[in-house]
């Protein structure tokens, strides 16, 4: 077991969940499948027009990640700004449940909680419609302030490329302490904004890159195989993961390329998916599994959490999980 644990850098947010059909998604513009940053005024309109009632569970892609290490056993702490309302309550609670702790949340009350509004259609895609909120006013002086000497690694969600100053100042804040870095590039869109200075910032600043294809595509250009997208990826990181959901993934590490299997599983959401697999993954990389390993424990986690509504499994299934990782530390 790592000595200290992992610290995750993102946006916490209440997740939304709801069903609905591919008529509905004009409602709310945009691609289907992608997600797009909106006022709180529209997402409670679009609520109000669903034609049933919503789920809520803690979300943010970080914090899905966070979340699933903190079931695995791993200790986790989560850098992000809250309200000082119900949805911070819920989000603070669900943390501490899940067996992480909240030392490392602000609190503000500027603004609410965030939320994300997940469309989930009967394909299993979510499209994603999220507003930031009281975690939008996470300033660089607070993140510099953290002790990062605290954690083995700190993970951070693309999202964060919406508050310029915050990401370079984490990362550097990290490594200085002698911490490792990751970062998932948390969709199209956001690669799509922040191309140029993602990739400065993988290049010089970033130990671990988790994409999708998507993602990766958006970043490196058209025209390239998805284990040239690996690898190249893999020339900026010393690990670069490519997601490529029930095809599995590619991992590259120190120029040597992984394939792993995905596992199968009847997906009803794909929320959390892609953070899920993270998830998984970065338990064994920590505890020195070989690349196959951590990928098969990433396939694992993932292909359960596409099972369920939302992000959160059920005791039962987490049980099952851990005895997996029993098994792969044998």
């Amino acid at each position: 077991m790592p000595s200290r644990g992992i610290l995750g850098v993102g946006s916490a947010l209440v997740d939304v969940l709801a069903r609905v059909d591919d008529a509905f998604l004009p409602r709310v513009g945009g691609e289907k499948g992608g997600m797009v940053m909106v006022e709180s005024e529209r997402q409670d309109e679009w609520i109000a027009a669903l034609p049933y009632p919503p789920a809520m569970a803690p979300g943010g892609a970080a914090g899905n990640t966070i979340f699933a290490l903190a079931r695995m056993g791993m200790p986790v702490a989560m850098l992000s700004k809250l309200g000082q309302d119900d949805c911070s309550a819920f989000y603070r609670k669900r943390l501490l449940e899940a067996g992480g702790t909240d030392a490392e949340f602000l609190e503000t009350n500027a603004a609410q909680t965030g939320r994300c509004l997940s469309l989930i259609t009967p394909d299993s895609e979510r499209t994603m419609r999220s507003y930031l909120g009281a975690s939008q006013l996470l300033t660089a002086a607070e993140a510099a302030a953290v002790d990062y000497s605290r954690y083995d690694l700190v993970y951070m969600e693309g999202y964060l490329l919406f508050l310029p100053d915050v990401v370079p100042t984490v990362l550097r804040c990290a490594r200085k302490a002698g911490c490792r870095t990751a970062v998932d590039l948390a969709s199209f869109e956001v690669v799509r904004i922040f191309r140029e200075q993602l990739l400065e910032l993988l290049e010089h600043d970033v130990d671990l890159v988790f994409a999708n294809e998507e993602e990766a595509a958006a970043l490196l250009g058209d025209g390239f195989s998805e284990q040239e997208m690996a690898f190249r990826l893999g020339e900026l990181c010393d690990v670069a993961a490519v997601k490529l959901g029930s095809r599995g993934s590619l991992i590259v590490h120190n120029g040597v390329l992984t394939p792993v299997a995905a596992v199968p599983a009847q997906a009803v959401d794909t929320t959390a998916a892609g953070d899920s697999w993270a998830a998984g993954f970065l338990y064994g990389y920590l505890h020195g599994l070989p690349d196959a390993s951590c990928g098969r424990l990433g396939s694992l986690v993932a292909a359960e959490v596409v099972q369920v509504m939302g992000s959160e499994l059920p005791p039962e299934r987490w049980d099952m999980i851990r005895m997996e990782i029993q098994t792969m530390k044998a």
